[in-house]
């Protein structure tokens, strides 16, 4: 096995190479984090998939990059491209996905645009829909975003969404990581997720043939319970509820995600 990082003018991206197994498994990252969210991934993963990181634009070492397109405003549509772009670079014709948080959205939006390529989704701590305590969240974080500090504003998130003791490790990482992002890079991943609702209606309403496993900590108040939801309607997508583990259940839970999820992956191979 080799691993081999590459820097150019799309994501950074760094792949994990197996000896014999032909399967590739894409990992994708939430907003504010990097491909370091994965470290307790990577060993048990790479012992049976080729493996891909990716740093999403404005992220980990990507953020330098896009700087043409720095006065756009950010779609999901447009972000999902720049993995499919790794792909095409690395002569990647089909994956499995892993996602975490805002990651799953961005999953299930490739899945969406070429849905050829995906062979299955992990989507942990997903986000389906923003309940009414979430939408006040980010309702008043827009309203506060040119005022308050953007580190002050995702600090009062990071302890939100991760308020117990187990989730002190996962909520320090992504606060560590999302100090690497600017002022302006904050404000357009910002606005990204205010259009999370309106994108997972569609989501839910259509259904893709591409069996999905959620991997969700039961204390994961915020966004598990629309999570429920969607797999009772689903007939591709089952849930796995990891006991005592809150939203990011790969840092807080690995043993238990990677086992999950390895398992998921393999039968599906």
């Amino acid at each position: 096995m080799t691993a081999i990082a590459e820097s150019n003018p799309m994501l950074f991206h760094k792949t994990y190479r197996h000896c014999e197994s032909q399967e590739w498994v894409v990992f994708v990252h939430g907003a504010g984090g990097s491909s370091s969210i994965w470290f307790k991934q990577i060993k048990a993963y790479r012992e049976h998939f080729n493996v891909l990181l990716v740093d999403l634009r404005g992220h980990g070492k990507s953020n330098t990059l896009f700087q043409d397109i720095i006065s756009k405003r950010y779609t999901f549509e447009a972000v999902t491209k720049d993995i499919l772009h790794v792909l095409d670079h690395l002569k990647i014709k089909s994956a499995h996905f892993v996602g975490m948080s805002l990651g799953t959205i961005i999953v299930r939006t490739l899945a969406e645009l070429a849905s050829e390529r995906v062979k299955s989704m992990v989507l942990g701590g997903a986000i389906t829909r923003f309940n009414t305590r979430s939408q006040i969240l980010v309702k008043m974080g827009d309203l506060c975003k040119n005022i308050i500090p953007y580190m002050w504003l995702y600090s009062l998130f990071a302890w939100i969404v991760m308020p117990q003791k187990g989730q002190v490790e996962s909520r320090l990482m992504f606060i560590r990581e999302a100090r690497k992002l600017c002022q302006k890079e904050f404000k357009r991943w910002f606005k990204l997720a205010a259009d999370v609702n309106p994108l997972m209606r569609y989501f839910r309403d259509k259904e893709l043939d591409i069996p999905t496993l959620y991997l969700m900590g039961d204390k994961d108040y915020m966004f598990i319970q629309p999570v429920k939801e969607m797999v009772s309607v689903h007939q591709n997508s089952q849930l796995v509820e990891i006991e005592g583990c809150g939203h990011v259940c790969n840092v807080e839970k690995p043993q238990e995600f990677n086992q999950k999820s390895i398992e998921f992956i393999r039968s599906q191979s």
